[in-house]
Formats: C-alpha cells, structure tokens, sequence
C-alpha cells in the first residue's frame, strides 16, 4: 500500500493519467490527496473531475481558488476569464452532481502525519485550529445555503485573522488563508499581489512558511497553489505544485514509512502556457 500526495493539476488530465501510471498507482491498494486546483487553465477539466470521482474512496482532492472559481462562474457570482478551460464542465449533462462533488471536497486534511492544504496555513493556527477553521468552511460550501456564501467570498479584507471575527468576514480569512495565500507579515497579514519567489517577498512579508513562531512549526505540511516557488523538498514541508499547467511537472509525493521523509515522482506536462497566473 502506498500514499502520494499530488500538486495541483489544474485540468491536465493526460500528465495526471501518465503519472498515475509512472507510479503504478492501483485503487484497490493505494491511497492519493490531490492538493487543489484540480480545474482550469489545463485542457482536459471534466476529464480530471470524472477521474477522481471515480477513485471515489482511493483518491481524496482538497479545494482550491480555481475549483472554487468554477464553484462561482457556474452559479454567476464571476465571469469567467478569457483563460479558463472549464466549460466542458460547465457544458456537461451531469454538470450539477459535479459541481456537488466538487463543493463537498475537504478544504484541509491531516493524515498519516501531514497537514495538506491548498495554499498555507495562517501563523495563529496549531493544527487543531487550522482543521477547526477548514471545517466551519466546508459546513458552509456543503449546506444549504452555500450559493449566497459565493457571494460574499470575494475580497482581500479583512486581511489578518482574529478569534472575533464572525460571519462574512470571518470566512473570508479563512477561505483566504487555504486558497490564496503565499506572503504574510510576522503578525500574520496576509499579502495577495505579489506571485513571485519566495526570494522576492515584498517588503514587511515573507513565505508563509518562514513566519518565526508559527504554530504549525514542525507538523510536515504539503501545499501547492505556488507555482514560482521551486523546488522545496523538506522533512516539514513539500511544496507540489511544480508548474504541470505551465509546462512544467506533475509531482507526487510518496509518504514513506519515515516520518517527514518523501519520495518524489514526477511526469512532464505537455501543456505550455505562459507563466505569471495562479
């Protein structure tokens, strides 16, 4: 039995096919968390969406900011941008029990001694609280009023978490911090302009990752969403998300029997876009 963790795919359902074959996968024996981003921009985004459901049970796919944009075009909260690559999805017969599917998916998952999120992990939060906080999101996004919450999930403010916060505004750090984030301030601001490397924070912000103090430091996270990133292989964090869309790789992470330890695999992606979007 074997675990891999998988970075975003983002409609790349060939280099996912190619990968899962790379690594031998098989539904009845292994088990594969894909980080987010499963839709758009990549060519083949029903083709992926009706994949992973029918691994229902062998693969597990966290949300992220394009599935949930998806979420939002179909249900006319954003319209869709000259780039997306999701109206296979948007066109299908059986276009509402996907969008279901996708909706009930887990904003964060913590197993077999990682933490997986989409984007990051907010400096305030232990694990108890990022799992607590992702939570409250997907009781929401699975309820019965998870269309008018569409609504109101766009918007960069407020931009640091709080225990207070409550309603509107309390979910939308929250959604925030999972989906979009890359750089914050050492009090936990968060910063959304910036897509560049780690090297290249702006000014008053870092990685996520690298705020002194943060809560979570130890617990092994793996996150994608970063496709400027590089390479960054550690015992405490794998970042996946290794650019499939934009000609880059698709990667997976083997969970060994060490903890912290992975074994990296990776396919090349044919698909070519220009770099410079998230």
């Amino acid at each position: 039995m074997s675990i891999y963790m998988i970075g975003d795919v983002q409609g790349c359902d060939a280099a996912l096919g190619r990968l899962l074959e790379h690594i031998d996968f098989s539904p009845s024996r292994d088990t594969l968390y894909l980080l987010g981003d499963l839709v758009n921009r990549g060519p083949a985004s029903l083709a992926v969406l009706r994949r992973l459901i029918a691994l229902e049970g062998a693969a597990h796919a966290l949300l992220g900011n394009h599935d949930l944009h998806l979420l939002a075009a179909a249900n006319g909260v954003r319209k869709s941008h000259r780039h997306d690559t999701v109206h296979d999805i948007l066109d299908a017969r059986d276009r509402d029990a996907l969008l279901d599917w996708l909706r009930t998916r887990p904003m964060a998952v913590y197993a077999h001694g990682w933490l997986m999120v989409h984007a990051g992990v907010l400096p305030q939060w232990d694990v108890a609280d990022t799992m607590a906080r992702a939570g409250e999101l997907e009781a929401v996004l699975r309820g019965a009023h998870w269309k008018a919450f569409l609504k109101t999930m766009y918007g960069n403010d407020p931009v640091q978490w709080n225990d207070a916060l409550r309603g509107t505004d309390r979910l939308r750090v929250i959604v925030n911090a999972f989906t979009r984030l890359r750089f914050c301030s050492a009090q936990g601001e968060m910063e959304f302009e910036s897509k560049d490397s780690a090297n290249d924070a702006p000014k008053g912000f870092m990685p996520w990752y690298e705020v002194p103090g943060r809560r979570t430091e130890g617990v092994p996270v793996a996150f994608g969403h970063w496709s400027t990133l590089g390479a960054l292989n550690r015992k405490d964090l794998q970042a996946l998300d290794t650019g499939c869309v934009w000609g880059g790789c698709l990667t997976a992470a083997r969970i060994t029997g060490t903890p912290g330890q992975v074994e990296r695999l990776m396919v090349r992606c044919e698909q070519a876009r220009q770099p410079g979007k998230d």
